[in-house]
């Protein structure tokens, strides 16, 4: 677990004092994770205000791509629809899109590939503590909540995976403002090959203002919703709902 996760000792005394602690030190410190997981607008809402929402992840040059680049999660969920989808070489995928959508879609892989792509060289950085530098390409995820026509009362994006942990499939979500980040994208490439499958195959999240848990892989349904009280226990993920991980982890 890496140090931002690490509660500070001491205390902050004011309003004031608690805000210029910087996001990542006020979630650390317990009364005030009390103050931030007390409601799903207070909590969000603050943790989000702390953020330059608009600002960029930092873009590197291909020779700085790491040699090696670890899988974090499941290296492969394993089970007989997914092998049986690797097997044909994902032509049967469809990744649906729906929700509080006025046009449901249904996007294979290779309707993925004819939309207009992004490509980025960014930094992963795993909340287990490790780094790596990878090119991802896909479309920006926001055109294609855009092609799909969200609804006025959407408000939360979430995602939900081919893996399974506990018998269920894993889930994430991000707000709309990370949905329309331009570099929140769905990468169906890595480092200018198709995706393997402990990398994510076919489709994976990259949300690079955040934190490696948020990046879903094995990517199967995509939800608009009004809100995460119904996903899970309410806390936006797998994680967050079961070892108390941030749900805003902003970078």
């Amino acid at each position: 677990m890496i140090a931002r996760r690490t509660l500070i000792t001491g205390g902050i005394t004011g309003g004031a004092g608690l805000l210029l602690a910087g996001c990542d030190r006020v979630v650390q410190i317990p009364a005030a994770r009390k103050i931030l997981f007390a409601g799903e607008d207070m909590q969000r809402g603050l943790q989000r205000a702390l953020m330059d929402r608009g600002a960029l992840a930092p873009e590197y040059r291909p020779d700085q791509r790491s040699p090696i680049f670890r899988a974090n999660g499941t290296y492969d969920p394993g089970t007989a629809a997914y092998k049986a989808l690797a097997a044909g070489g994902f032509a049967d995928w469809r990744l649906a899109v729906g929700g509080l959508v006025e046009r449901p879609l249904r996007l294979s892989l290779a309707d993925l590939r004819a939309l207009p792509n992004r490509s980025q060289i960014t930094r992963h950085d795993c909340v287990e503590g490790w780094s790596a530098i990878g090119q991802w390409t896909g479309p920006m995820l926001g055109n294609v909540l855009k092609a799909a026509g969200l609804r006025r009362a959407a408000r939360y994006i979430v995602f939900t995976c081919a893996d399974l942990y506990g018998g269920a499939p894993y889930y994430e979500s991000i707000d709309l403002v990370d949905a329309f980040h331009p570099q929140t994208i769905l990468a169906w490439a890595m480092n200018g090959r198709p995706l393997d499958v402990p990398h994510g195959a076919p489709c994976r999240l990259r949300v690079e203002r955040q934190l490696g848990y948020k990046h879903a892989k094995y990517l199967m349904r995509i939800d608009a919703v009004a809100t995460l009280s119904g996903i899970g226990r309410g806390k936006g993920g797998y994680w967050e709902d079961n070892v108390d991980y941030d749900w805003y982890a902003g970078i």
